[in-house]
């Protein structure tokens, strides 16, 4: 009976475990919660994965968030909106007014009794027409006015608004120009500095291998302390030019987000790569024609002289006579609401000649001839700039060309001296001095490749710009 009582379970075992476990269940939990929390934050602050972004999307991205794009497009309404205030001098003035008087002004109560058609044989009275009593009035007036003719001063202004509009067009048309020219450079300015970036990458390691060598060499006793130091050196100028290269490149992607009009932290890939390309150009002459038959600036030059022109026309027409038609219709109450009174109306027209304004109108039209022949000043004076502005585009473009054909002869020619200054090193046949010269001229051709790379493309977009033919369309733009 005994051995049977051992067998048995002791009794509250099964609740003290059950206790147990859920201590350690609460006692962890929060631990668990915890370790949850700071996953959830690590992947919650985890940088978003960059999207790629071609050259076209920038520009499309642009156009459409870059603020001077933006205030270049509010000048255009702004135009628009001067051609319709223009416009509204041709049509007819209509207002109304209500008006609400009190008092005891003698020519006052009797004109106000006379309106009210309220005027009776005792108000001719001389104590009623000296000292009335106070009397009040309830005035309902509409009124009308409408320039008949001005000598055409109006209609100049409509034309010269509508110049004004044109002139506002031209120049959202070189704003986007501009723009476009600014994404192009900057989107170019990240490839370049992506490869900037591998070269210094690829040089750091070609100074590695070669203090590693002289390491070796200097360990063996076939070189010199000074071998190894050199090597040394220049493998710390590299890391140094590596951490440029890298910051270069962010800075570089700040810029492209500034140009397109994002913020400057935006992460993205650029999807076209960084290539040599054939792009057509034109002759000389052919370019400078182009420039001075197309370029929205000029455009906008001309607008805003023919503008002026009219200007002068408007002034002009101050010295004629101008005709007005004006009519009204008038209702006075003695109460605001209850009526009780009378109406009446008047109309007529009205001829005006200024015959003598102390020599002002004189003076404006003078001073808007002065500016008309500056305007034409200035578009000699840009029709020039412009000239000037293709031609050393074109030179830039054509010198960007031929140093892209002279870099790629020298990367594969630095590259076999590099690897034959290597041999002859590991031979004993060269000093570190010599190999050492022989790796800079290798990072300097493939740095010197792709910048002409870069320039060629961005000059081929400066004279694009130039000739004021750049849009999302052109071949610099397209992949």
């Amino acid at each position: 009976m005994k051995g049977a009582c051992r067998l048995l379970p002791r009794p509250g075992l099964a609740a003290m475990n059950l206790f147990f476990a859920v201590r350690r269940s609460f006692l962890l939990s929060p631990l668990i919660a915890l370790v949850f929390c700071a996953a959830g934050t690590m992947f919650a602050q985890a940088p978003p994965e960059p999207f790629p972004l071609s050259l076209q999307q920038a520009a499309s991205i642009a156009l459409e968030k870059n603020p001077l794009r933006k205030a270049a497009f509010a000048d255009t309404k702004a135009a628009s909106a001067g051609v319709q205030e223009a416009r509204s001098f041709l049509m007819p003035r209509v207002n109304f007014s209500e008006t609400a008087t009190r008092g005891d002004d003698p020519v006052y109560v009797f004109g106000a009794k006379l309106r009210q058609q309220r005027f009776t044989t005792n108000d001719f009275h001389l104590n009623e027409l000296n000292t009335p009593l106070p009397f009040g009035n309830f005035t309902t007036r509409f009124g009308g006015t409408w320039n008949l003719f001005d000598s055409f001063a109006s209609w100049h202004g409509v034309s010269r608004a509508k110049e004004m509009n044109i002139a506002a067009t031209y120049q959202l048309e070189r704003s986007d120009q501009e723009i476009l020219f600014r994404v192009v450079q900057s989107y170019y300015g990240v490839l370049l500095a992506t490869k900037q970036l591998e070269v210094a990458e690829q040089a750091q390691k070609t100074a590695k291998s070669i203090m590693d060598r002289s390491q070796v060499r200097y360990d063996v006793g076939l070189v010199v302390e000074s071998d190894l130091l050199s090597a040394k050196v220049r493998l710390a100028g590299r890391e140094q030019e590596l951490i440029r290269a890298r910051n270069n490149l962010a800075m570089a992607r700040a810029q492209l987000n500034i140009a397109m009009g994002v913020p400057a932290d935006t992460q993205y890939e650029p999807a076209d790569p960084l290539a040599d390309r054939s792009l057509a150009v034109a002759s000389l002459p052919d370019v400078e024609q182009k420039a001075l038959s197309t370029r929205p600036d000029l455009k906008r030059i001309e607008a805003q002289q023919s503008a002026q022109d009219l200007s002068v026309a408007i002034a002009k027409s101050s010295f004629g006579p101008r005709l007005n038609a004006f009519a009204g219709w008038e209702m006075d109450n003695p109460t605001f609401l209850a009526g009780g009174g009378g109406n009446n109306w008047l109309g007529g027209i009205e001829l005006q000649i200024d015959l003598f304004e102390g020599g002002a109108k004189r003076a404006a039209l003078s001073r808007e001839r002065a500016i008309a022949e500056k305007m034409a000043a200035l578009k000699q004076a840009a029709n020039d700039a412009v000239r000037l502005e293709v031609r050393q585009a074109y030179y830039d473009q054509d010198s960007s060309r031929q140093q892209v054909e002279v870099a790629r002869t020298a990367i594969s020619q630095a590259q076999e001296s590099l690897r034959i200054n290597q041999d002859r090193y590991d031979g004993g046949l060269l000093t570190i001095t010599d190999l050492l010269g022989a790796e800079e001229a290798a990072r300097r051709s493939q740095a010197d490749y792709w910048q002409a790379v870069y320039q060629f493309h961005i000059s081929y977009a400066n004279l694009e710009l130039a000739t004021g033919s750049l849009n999302p369309q052109s071949p610099v733009v397209m992949p």
